[in-house]
């Protein structure tokens, strides 16, 4: 069975699916995040999908990037050459100062080299800082191809939309340029190795319009939602423009007592809606941990995270997001 088999809709709840592990902006516990170095890792780990979060550049082209905003993730800032462009914008209602994807060709910024986001939490990730590019989708895409030869199986890509709307106000819509990606690698249909997500309702809708047939991911922070996860209805009408839920994990298993409480209802709902749930996202470290999970004196130190996968696996997960695929890959086998 394949990957996209296996992930491609509701099953019977006596047909036990495996859960599949997606990789967080790569392996990013433990490279800078969104590198090709980082996926190969994931994919070495055994994670069965790679994450790449996706921003636009002044010329077009689809850049991975977690945000647009590059001066946390790449060496920009000592570049005296774009000290210009440093900019405070307002993205999606929020004030930020820094440097921008949209305010950079794509050649420009394949001249930056990544760096590790969270030196303090993961300075082990920040030794590999400024060996690797930034890639762009298609680049990514090509990897989960060559990586799926080499390692003998499927390998699937879990595209995210970021600030789409803000994006769509500067004349460079994402949603277009990622379906013209995929149609051109032979990945716009129900079957491939393909999730479509993001935290805004309206462009998985109109990915759809557009002749979208990935499947697509709504996703949902424990905080303020354009949709309601806590009632059973509210999860049927996301059933209405995407095929899968991604909800913040403590939606799924809560933290109650300093520890982890029984899971709540929302796999069962979303299953019954026929839709797929993959939580986001599972870090090691003690600092994103409950306290009763954490182990050792120091933020950065891992805790008890394979409690955390395995309350999620048990609550019936069709997948989940880590920072540590491989962990969730070993959690997953025991």
């Amino acid at each position: 069975m394949t990957l996209a088999t296996a992930a491609a809709g509701p099953v019977p709840a006596k047909t036990p699916v495996r859960p599949i592990v997606i990789a967080h902006r790569g392996a990013s516990g433990e490279r800078p995040e969104h590198t090709l170095t980082g996926y190969t890792l994931a994919i070495d780990e055994g994670a069965d999908f790679i994450e790449p979060d996706l921003c636009c550049t002044k010329d077009g082209h689809l850049v991975v990037r977690h945000e647009n905003e590059i001066g946390g993730t790449t060496d920009v800032a000592g570049r005296p050459e774009f000290a210009s462009r440093k900019a405070e914008k307002v993205i999606d209602g929020e004030k930020v100062t820094g440097w921008f994807t949209e305010d950079f060709t794509l050649a420009e910024l394949k001249t930056l080299r990544a760096r590790e986001r969270l030196p303090a939490l993961r300075p082990g990730s920040a030794r590999f800082d400024g060996l690797a590019a930034i890639p762009t989708f298609q680049e990514v895409l090509d990897l989960a191809k060559a990586e799926g030869r080499r390692v003998g199986r499927e390998i699937g890509t879990y595209p995210e939309m970021k600030h789409p709307a803000y994006f769509a106000g500067l004349g460079l819509p994402l949603e277009g340029r990622v379906l013209d990606a995929l149609k051109t690698n032979g990945l716009n249909s129900r079957t491939a190795p393909v999730f479509v997500q993001c935290f805004e309702v309206e462009p998985l809708k109109a990915f759809a319009r557009l002749g979208g047939r990935a499947r697509r991911v709504m996703l949902v922070s424990q905080g303020p939602a354009p949709v309601d996860v806590k009632s059973a209805a509210g999860i049927k009408a996301v059933a209405a423009f995407a095929e899968g839920l991604g909800p913040e994990w403590p939606l799924v298993v809560p933290t109650a007592d300093g520890g982890l409480g029984p899971a709540t209802a929302l796999v069962k709902d979303a299953h019954a809606a026929g839709l797929q749930v993959h939580p986001w996202t599972v870090r090691a470290e003690n600092v994103f941990l409950p306290p009763k999970l954490r182990r050792g004196t120091s933020p950065a130190d891992h805790g008890d995270v394979e409690a955390v996968f395995k309350a999620l696996y048990a609550a019936g997960v069709d997948g989940l997001f880590s920072d540590f695929p491989g962990l969730a890959a070993q959690a997953r086998e025991r």
